[in-house]
């Protein structure tokens, strides 16, 4: 049934017109806001269209509902809880989006896969906002944040945060 539903918005994406596509998702939510996946593709496409015209077409704090929405109503999706977290570090909400890092780590762990790609990206864009807010990196309040970053930068090279201590503290 998503299929059907989402395939007009994904042809108007296709040929560029993603304020339609936007649009048409919008209009599709109203008579089917039980649909998880209309609400994630709604909060993907808003937040591309908001970065296409590099201004907030979308407001941020709607966009942010329909990502909470979808991963409300389907709370097995690691992909929701990725993409959120994403955005809300894109809003820099480095709080919100460590936490919801960590959930998506926790489930990684939990299915014996070890530090993805997504986790090893956020590793990097956690520590560019952080400098943002604070170059020194000095503030007590991000050094948990930074230390998370790390674990999953090591993690994301194949190396346990043991193992990249011991490496880097050795003289070969």
């Amino acid at each position: 049934m998503s299929e059907e539903l989402m395939k007009e918005a994904i042809e108007m994406f296709r040929d560029g017109n993603l304020e339609g596509a936007v649009s048409n998702l919008e209009e599709k939510l109203k008579s089917n806001s039980d649909n998880a996946e209309l609400h994630h593709s709604y909060a993907e496409f808003a937040n591309m269209l908001n970065m296409e015209a590099q201004d907030d077409v979308i407001p941020g704090g709607k966009i942010m509902m329909h990502y909470k929405k979808a991963m409300e109503m389907d709370e097995e999706n690691d992909e929701y809880i990725a993409d959120f977290a994403s955005f809300a570090l894109e809003c820099r909400r480095i709080p919100v989006a460590v936490k919801e890092f960590q959930r998506y780590a926790k489930r990684l762990e939990l299915a014996d896969i070890p530090v993805d790609d997504v986790l090893y990206m956020a590793a990097r864009n956690i520590v560019d906002s952080i400098e943002v807010m604070d170059p020194e990196k000095k503030n007590p309040m991000v050094q948990p944040w930074l230390k998370q970053a790390l674990v999953w930068s090591v993690g994301g090279l194949g190396y346990s945060p043991e193992d990249a201590i011991e490496l880097m503290s050795s003289d070969s």
